[in-house]
């Protein structure tokens, strides 16, 4: 019963992705852990498979609509995937599976990832359910190359860690210190988090076992759902459905933390 669930999670993600052009990804990651019993690390592996084969075909839409800026995004996606890639290849699996111990408490490695994947997920749904005011002084602003880097690692690294494409780190970053208007940076952000999914996936296939019959039905079925919301994103105010689903990630952020730390 649970891997139809999880199967129809799959549906969902890519409807979100199709509505809102990113955001369901950081739901994939829950699905995967808590629905169909993998473990964090693989299903933050399995996760940037599947966002970026979904951000991919989203990207493929925004550039035929004119809505993405390829030099940017590229300059953005160099240091982006250096660090997923690093992150899964030698971050991930350095990590001790056991980190500390308490009387009747153990934190280990999977505790960890999905405590900080929480964390990040709480950002994320305070930044969607909040409104926020463009920055006119910025507009004429052109920011240093090697800040763009530095943000480029860091949100890689952070991508590389909870599996999750990004979009939610990129969207903002590109309209703020790329200066993108929000639908140039929407279809940006798809193409830097294909390209850091998939490149980081590939960090993955030499530490982990690859079940690709899932693999290829789940993704296949998130794709499906990126389809359908892209169609759907015409009838459907995105203001509303961006908020909504705020809401959604932040009750899961604290039932993610409420099962992790008091389990």
């Amino acid at each position: 019963m649970d891997s139809i669930f999880g199967y129809f999670g799959a549906l969902f993600i890519g409807l979100i992705i199709g509505l809102l052009g990113g955001g369901g990804s950081i739901l994939t990651v829950p699905l995967l852990v808590y629905l169909l019993a993998y473990n964090p690390v693989v299903a933050t592996a399995y996760s940037l498979f599947v966002v970026g084969s979904s951000s991919l075909i989203g990207a493929i839409q925004k550039y035929k609509n004119g809505n993405v800026a390829i030099k940017t995004g590229l300059a953005f996606s160099f240091p982006s995937f250096i660090a997923v890639y690093a992150s899964r290849r030698f971050l991930v699996p350095a990590i001790p599976d056991k980190l500390f111990t308490t009387q009747n408490f153990i934190f280990t490695k999977d505790i960890l990832i999905m405590v900080f994947f929480a964390i990040i997920m709480l950002i994320a749904s305070i930044s969607m359910i909040k409104k926020r005011k463009r920055n006119l002084k910025s507009l004429h602003y052109k920011q240093p190359y090697y800040k763009t880097f530095l943000q480029g690692l860091a949100i890689g690294i952070i991508t590389g860690l909870i599996g999750a494409g990004g979009g939610f780190l990129y969207v903002p970053a590109l309209v703020l210190w790329a200066n993108l208007p929000m639908k140039k940076a929407v279809g940006t952000s798809l193409v830097i988090v294909s390209f850091n999914s998939l490149i980081g996936f590939t960090g993955d296939m030499h530490t982990l076992e690859i079940d690709w019959n899932f693999l290829w039905l789940f993704t296949s079925l998130t794709i499906v759902g990126v389809i359908i919301g892209g169609r759907l994103s015409n009838f459907i105010p995105n203001t509303v459905l961006k908020k909504g689903f705020g809401y959604l990630i932040l009750l899961m952020s604290f039932y993610i933390l409420l099962k992790e730390l008091y389990q």
